[in-house]
């Protein structure tokens, strides 16, 4: 049944993070840091693997534009994220969402502040919502072969316990990306399919594991990013993918 690859993709998460949720109020802040650190080396190193195999693949088929069209897209889309305040709608979002989640007793006690809570729900969307497994999963099981996406809720089920183990209930939240992006994507996936071609797809990806790989780098305590701002140039890449190959 089309669709059902991005059912079972929520359904997965949802769990994940419920388990994540309930073992993580067992952990103590120092092994919570020791997660953190954990989620920080392994998020950046999934955002340098997508990057560099963006490039690498780039240069495979011979594309001359690959690093002029990661370059472009970030500082045009920080540029147009800054204008209509992509961060600042982020924060506004986690402040209704904790005002939410925390008028439920079981959550209240968790004491989460916006930030946790934000940054749970970008670094989880993020996770989840950008590469060539999400995009070609949805786009198969669009057309009625959610096999890719089954695989591919198998492993966000698995990744949202560690993450909201060490990074809260916004976790959880990152469903609705999901389901936007993904059931957007599946339900255009005939519209669709004719220009999110391998190039759109690839460059999308490298620009995502930019973003990806600058979310370690504030897990790592190294230096916070307002990540937010720069989604648009997700989308941007893949536009600028169709034209220059």
């Amino acid at each position: 049944m089309p669709g059902s690859g991005v059912i079972a993709n929520v359904v997965t998460v949802i769990l994940g993070c419920a388990i994540g949720l309930a073992f993580g109020r067992f952990i103590t802040e120092r092994f919570r840091k020791i997660a953190f650190y954990a989620l920080g080396l392994s998020t950046f190193s999934i955002g340098a693997t997508m990057v560099i195999g963006g490039l690498m693949k780039a240069d495979a088929v011979g594309s001359r534009f690959a690093v002029l069209v990661l370059v472009v897209s970030l500082v045009a889309g920080g540029l147009l994220g800054e204008a209509i305040g992509v961060e600042a709608g982020l924060e506004r979002f986690g402040h209704w969402l904790r005002g939410v989640v925390m008028r439920i007793p079981v959550f209240r006690a968790s004491g989460e502040g916006e930030h946790q809570m934000v940054e749970g729900f970008v670094v989880a969307s993020l996770l989840f919502c950008v590469g060539s497994m999400t995009i070609l999963g949805s786009l198969q099981d669009g057309m009625g072969s959610p096999n890719l996406l089954y695989l591919k809720a198998l492993l966000d089920g698995v990744a949202s316990m560690a993450l909201a183990s060490a990074l809260g209930i916004g976790v959880g939240f990152s469903v609705i990306p999901i389901i936007i992006v993904q059931g957007g994507i599946a339900l255009g996936a005939h519209a669709l399919q004719p220009f999110l071609t391998p190039d759109v797809i690839r460059e999308m990806s490298t620009v995502g594991g930019t973003l990806i790989l600058a979310i370690g780098i504030d897990l790592l305590d190294i230096k916070r990013l307002p990540v937010g701002n720069f989604m648009p140039a997700i989308f941007i890449a893949g536009i600028l993918g169709a034209f220059f190959r």
